[in-house]
């Protein structure tokens, strides 16, 4: 099982965080001033009749990391938890990061603080992950990158963070090439981009979106000529600028930006 899967309780669950947070992300939250709302990471992204939230991280102010187990050894699985850690006071913006199993490993590479914890995965097979090309989004001190799965491994990096998940999005300025623009699949999805090396760009939909709609928001609206899916149905999104931290379900890897220190 690559993801779990989307349930009726759970589109009732996002409804009421929509009504109850995210509109905010609509306005400016109370208490804060212009200045500070502009230089805030997220901000909502109207494209193609659709809502998003666009998170954009440059790595000289954030350092873009991996969370998978607590220092108990327990999945974090929850915003909550991973504010928990000794990292959670910087922690600036959180999302899910990759698929993962019904125990929430993750189904492909993961690597966390130069450690590979799991092996890329090349096989074939049903869903998502598989529809390949798939890719790996990796970190390497301030620099950043989302590479297709076969070219990420010929180039032998070895980062600091990797998180493998599928289907690329868009790969080298080009949407892949099995999405299709008549396409009547619509979920909630969220993926991760690059610009240049050092600037990471976060997005999820508020709308149920397509994945031919969701490719072209990171390569037409946000420039970014490589972008990687990380999960539909599941997707969530912590954001504290926004006042809005989705707790739809237990997650698998999440990836986070934390502001680096002083």
């Amino acid at each position: 099982m690559t993801s779990i899967s989307s349930t009726l309780g759970r589109s009732l669950s996002r409804a009421i965080i929509l009504v109850s947070g995210t509109l905010m992300s609509l306005g400016l939250p109370a208490g804060r001033t212009v200045a500070q709302a502009a230089s805030d990471p997220c901000r909502p992204v109207q494209y193609a009749d659709s809502t998003f939230v666009v998170c954009t991280m440059h790595l000289q102010r954030y350092e873009v990391r991996l969370f998978w187990r607590g220092p108990d050894g327990e999945v974090l699985g929850s915003f909550d938890r991973l504010r928990g850690t000794p990292e959670g006071s910087r922690l600036a913006v959180a999302m899910n990061a990759g698929m993962y199993h019904e125990d929430r490993s993750p189904v492909g590479l993961y690597v966390e603080n130069r450690k590979e914890l799991k092996a890329a995965n090349t096989r074939n097979g049903p869903g998502n992950f598989h529809l390949k090309p798939n890719g790996i989004f990796y970190v390497k001190g301030r620099q950043a990158g989302v590479l297709e799965t076969g070219a990420y491994l010929k180039g032998k990096i070895r980062p600091d963070f990797a998180t493998q998940s599928g289907p690329m999005l868009v790969i080298d300025g080009k949407i892949h090439p099995q999405f299709s623009e008549q396409s009547t699949s619509r979920k909630i999805r969220n993926g991760v981009g690059v610009k240049g090396q050092d600037t990471v760009v976060f997005a999820i939909s508020e709308d149920p979106v397509t994945f031919s709609t969701f490719a072209r928001l990171f390569r037409d609206e946000l420039g970014c000529p490589n972008a990687l899916f990380l999960d539909g149905s599941v997707s969530s999104l912590y954001a504290p600028s926004l006042e809005r931290m989705d707790t739809l379900m237990p997650m698998g890897p999440i990836v986070g930006a934390l502001r680096r220190r002083p």
